[in-house]
């Protein structure tokens, strides 16, 4: 009558096998494309996002700069930036703050979001279009919301076909893998 660790993860990884069989070839090759664009173009690539879901703008931010040689920026990273936004302003405000100071006409900016209804992401993600920037999410189906609000405002959203939030954030972190790589496969990095 004891918890059985074996079916536990055996049950966590099937739902994470089951979600990376179906996620969406279409909305990733469509992201992948964004990026590809961006660099091309010599824009840069702004990440944004809370949580677990701020970890892996980090994480991008650090693989595509050195790997890619492409301009990143995790909003997640400048905690006394972040603070002082959210301090002086409120929370809600935190990206567009930092967005304010470092985005151009071009630019992409990807929010990363499990639930895809965090108001500073989606203020973030606003901002960017009213600034003539491309726009990513990448996100989940987390209590069945298929992605959440954000899904209607960007341009893509890869949308990990799971509710479980800790499978969305490792997907998160599996798609930068996957565009970063692709990129270095395309170029003969």
């Amino acid at each position: 009558m004891g918890f059985d660790f074996s079916d536990f993860a055996d049950s966590y990884i099937s739902d994470l096998k089951q979600a990376l069989d179906d996620i969406s070839m279409d909305s990733l090759k469509q992201f992948w494309e964004l990026v590809e664009l961006t660099k091309k173009e010599g824009g840069s690539i702004h990440f944004i996002g809370n949580g677990g879901s701020a970890a892996t703008p980090s994480h991008s931010a650090g693989d595509w700069s050195k790997e890619l040689r492409v301009r990143t920026i995790a909003h997640t990273d400048n905690i006394s930036s972040f603070t002082a936004w959210a301090n002086d302003t409120e929370y809600s405000n935190v990206f567009v703050g930092q967005l304010s100071t470092f985005i151009r006409s071009g630019d992409l900016v990807v929010a990363y979001t499990g639930s895809g209804n965090s108001s500073n992401v989606i203020n973030g993600i606003n901002f960017a279009k009213e600034n003539d920037c491309r726009t990513a999410a990448i996100t989940g189906n987390y209590k069945g919301m298929a992605g959440g609000k954000i899904v209607a405002l960007v341009d893509v959203a890869v949308i990990a076909p799971t509710q479980s939030m800790e499978r969305i954030e490792d997907i998160q972190l599996i798609v930068n893998h996957i565009v970063k790589e692709a990129i270095k496969s395309h170029h003969g990095l």
